[in-house]
């Protein structure tokens, strides 16, 4: 069976499934099965070279930005192709227990919502401009959720380190009330941060490395490109 046969079989078959988390468990086990069977090269499957990736010790010395809007997986690739952003990390904020898992969020018991942490150089790109890249990634009037994906998990949440970025994320987020653009209110919260917990290892550059995964080909690029259609000069040089 041909690669694109199976995952349009993938993507039928996942219909079937109501639940948006379900389906995209879904999609990362088919997924899986098509690259056993249909012998996927290497090329396709392959990680980011290791050497291109910012060392931890050279992260520790930039800032860091927390925003949850839905699908890690979107969220974290638009972030990382932001000109002054190092590396944007998939995680778990905004619960009440430690460690938790991916399916564990899924059931909306422990309270956390799928977060980015963001690694930047202040000096290239400050907050404010993040948290404009915030807003123009997503329909920040959806509540508890983005697109297909719904649910506590996939609320959007800017989480505030001080006073200046509370007042930062308050005034962007009133300004864009009172602008008339949307007909219904704002739904992102303001809260301040606690703690950020990385997610698993199959999460981080997930869209990077599963480009032909049917959750990523039909909600997670289309969401990255208009985002870049919106903001082609925050970009960075070949994005």
């Amino acid at each position: 069976m041909s690669l694109e046969r199976s995952l349009d079989k993938a993507w039928f078959l996942s219909r079937l499934t109501p639940n948006p988390r379900l389906m995209k468990h879904f999609f990362t086990f088919a997924f899986a099965l098509i690259l056993i069977s249909c012998n996927v090269s290497s090329q396709d499957q392959n990680s980011e070279d290791p050497g291109q990736k910012a060392t931890q010790a050279g992260l520790d010395e930039l800032s860091r930005a927390y925003f949850a809007s839905g699908c890690f997986w979107c969220v974290e690739a638009v972030y990382e192709s932001v000109e002054g952003v190092a590396e944007a990390v998939s995680g778990y904020a905004g619960g009440h227990t430690e460690n938790p898992s991916y399916q564990e969020v899924g059931t909306g018991k422990t309270g956390h919502a799928e977060t980015v942490l963001v690694y930047y150089d202040p000096s290239v790109v400050d907050f404010k401009t993040l948290v404009d890249v915030y807003y123009g990634s997503q329909d920040p009037t959806q509540v508890n959720g983005q697109g297909p994906d719904n649910g506590s998990a996939y609320r959007s949440i800017i989480f505030y380190q001080n006073e200046e970025e509370r007042q930062i994320a308050e005034a962007a987020r009133n300004a864009l009330d009172e602008s008339g653009q949307y007909e219904q209110p704002i739904a992102t919260d303001i809260e301040p941060f606690k703690a950020f917990y990385r997610a698993e290892d199959y999460h981080q550059d997930y869209e990077k490395r599963n480009p032909y995964q049917p959750y990523v080909r039909s909600v997670s690029i289309p969401r990255l490109n208009r985002f870049k259609e919106k903001f082609p000069e925050l970009l960075k040089a070949g994005e």
